[in-house]
């Protein structure tokens, strides 16, 4: 499995994003240029040129119109996925650490850092598409009381199934459950002892997965709210994702990036890890980045996924057919027959 190696940001990555089909990928790191790419052979086919800093994240609506992006520069802005045209610019009180849109694409959340003694913030945007003149700079909804204690950080959020409530975590390993106009905390649980670093869905969106700095991730079920399954490392967890054909985890993270210069790749634990969902049991492992790997994602067809480090590197692997001809009675056996036709 040679992987494509994309150089095109000058920084560390933050985020890779496949769009709904998968022929395009989105990455940003602590450069301010977001770019875009054919996920198949690694054309570079444009920026966004606007932040003023480092882009945490991005997410692409799933017609693949619009892209939206969070920065170090206090800054929400969205974006033509076509001709690269800023559409909108939204001011946040502090730096934005996430940005996800809604299921249906007419409303996307927003996390801003505490900052210059404002809290740590969760906005709702209501979204006009590209008429600039209808859209409003305001939020729909926006909390300041989001049962963080104070000087705390929200890490991540994201959309339960039919945006019926918005799930946070944060950097003392709490995942909280909000109502989506109010922000009130409807449910609380506190499985990590350390930052929670990542979250993603499985295809069907009724689990969800963590990654912490705890050196573990935890599988998660929607409905009881209870931890299935536990995957244990040995170095803190940056980014997880699960396969949409397989049961398989992916588990990736390395080394604190402080402490890379003083430690080879081998021994810093750059790569990343493949577990089998239901046992629990490490089966694999992909090397190659020089850094710890940041962020993670699973094409959506489940052919591949990409990587992004602390190197500046993506590097984004086509599975070999062998990996679909191993399979178990619990996988996706009609697409993994397509794939291996």
């Amino acid at each position: 499995m040679r992987p494509l190696i994309l150089k095109g940001h000058t920084r560390p990555l933050t985020c890779v994003k496949y769009n709904r089909d998968g022929d395009l990928l989105f990455s940003c790191s602590k450069d301010n240029v977001p770019t875009m790419w054919y996920s198949e052979n690694g054309e570079r086919l444009g920026t966004y040129d606007g932040h003023k800093g480092t882009v945490w994240w991005l997410d692409v609506t799933k017609d693949s119109q619009y892209l939206v992006t969070g920065g170090a520069d206090m800054s929400v802005k969205v974006w033509r996925v076509k001709s690269g045209e800023m559409l909108h610019d939204f001011p946040h009180t502090g730096p934005v650490r996430h940005v996800e849109w809604s299921e249906g694409d007419k409303m996307f959340l927003t996390v801003a850092d505490p900052f210059r003694g404002a809290p740590s913030t969760v906005s709702i945007f209501d979204f006009s598409g590209s008429n600039v003149e209808g859209q409003s700079q305001e939020p729909k909804y926006v909390w300041e009381n989001t049962g963080l204690p104070v000087g705390r950080k929200i890490t991540h959020a994201t959309w339960t199934p039919l945006n019926k409530n918005i799930i946070t975590t944060d950097d003392d390993g709490t995942i909280r459950v909000h109502e989506v106009d109010t922000g009130r905390v409807i449910r609380e649980m506190k499985e990590h002892t350390k930052r929670i670093n990542a979250i993603s869905w499985n295809k069907e969106k009724f689990l969800f997965i963590t990654g912490s700095a705890d050196f573990t991730a935890k599988l998660w079920d929607l409905e009881e709210w209870k931890v299935l399954k536990t995957y244990e490392t040995d170095r803190p967890v940056n980014s997880v994702a699960i396969s949409p054909i397989k049961e398989h985890v992916f588990v990736a993270g390395g080394q604190e990036a402080m402490a890379v210069t003083t430690t080879s790749g081998k021994l810093g634990k750059f790569e990343t890890k493949l577990f089998h969902t239901v046992f629990g049991e490490e089966f694999g492992n992909v090397r190659g980045h020089f850094g710890p790997v940041n962020t993670i994602a699973i094409h959506p067809d489940g052919t591949g996924f990409v990587s992004g480090s602390e190197d500046g590197y993506c590097r984004v692997h086509h599975f070999d057919k062998e990996y679909f001809q191993l399979h178990s009675e619990l996988d996706d056996l009609e697409a993994l027959s397509a794939l291996t036709r």
